[in-house]
């Protein structure tokens, strides 16, 4: 290697890591820390914007070992900024670092909003009628919408809450954008879930969910399952997470 890609490689290693790297020969010690304070508290930037909670869980110090080690170990795949948060998420899920169980979860709840807020995800106005029907049609999600599930009640954590082990149901997170463009979190019950993971499909009317739900419940009333469903299907067109029925 050219010794010019070796000095290269020693200043990116010292800057990621100065406990671990050695400082580059030649390079006075107070302009390498203009370097290391930069970049470092350009990163951590980007996640404080993302992880409010998080870091306030951890206090500062801990919160800076945590962003120091992502610095150090993680190799980011993505050259824009505004995904940094995501790598810090897909890498918090794995690193043997010292932590709270909950942390990578409640992390990804805090992305969570990021992600459907800077979606491009968007659906032709002509492909769905807003008044139509949402049982007998195709109900049309928004399409920037995400539907997940933590072992822990991450919309409730924070300072007076941390809990110490996981609850023995999942908490399951329906997050959209609204006709206002508002990014909103709805908390739902398993059947809910499902309901709206069967529509995500595409290819089922909500009658056709709802009745396959019913079956999946052994129900012995299968239109009580479809006139409490369609009271759902409603509700969530009335907050903006359904958008209308498609258009055959």
């Amino acid at each position: 290697m050219p010794a010019f890609q070796r000095y290269q490689y020693a200043f990116a290693a010292h800057i990621r890591n100065p406990a671990a790297s050695p400082r580059p020969s030649g390079v006075p010690a107070a302009r390498m820390r203009v370097y290391n304070e930069l970049l470092f508290n350009n990163l951590e930037g980007f996640l404080l914007a993302c992880f409010p909670v998080c870091r306030k869980l951890l206090g500062a110090r801990a919160w800076k070992r945590l962003v120091r080690a992502f610095f150090a170990q993680h190799r980011c795949r993505t050259p824009l900024f505004r995904q940094i948060p995501e790598e810090f998420v897909q890498w918090l899920a794995g690193a043997a670092v010292e932590r709270p169980d909950y942390l990578p979860h409640l992390a990804h709840y805090e992305w969570v909003e990021l992600a459907v807020d800077t979606s491009t995800a968007t659906s032709d106005a002509h492909t769905f009628d807003p008044d139509g029907n949402l049982l007998g049609g195709r109900p049309v999600l928004d399409p920037a919408a995400m539907l997940v599930a933590y072992p822990y009640p991450v919309h409730r954590i924070g300072p007076r809450m941390r809990p110490s082990q996981p609850d023995e149901e999942l908490t399951r997170i329906l997050v959209f954008r609204d006709r206002d463009d508002r990014v909103r979190f709805v908390v739902l019950n398993p059947v809910t879930a499902r309901l709206l993971a069967l529509l995500s499909e595409g290819n089922l009317s909500g009658r056709e969910a709802l009745n396959a739900i019913a079956g999946e419940l052994s129900h012995p009333d299968p239109g009580a399952v479809i006139a409490a469903g369609a009271q759902v299907l409603e509700d969530l067109r009335s907050q903006g997470a359904i958008l209308g029925s498609a258009r055959d």
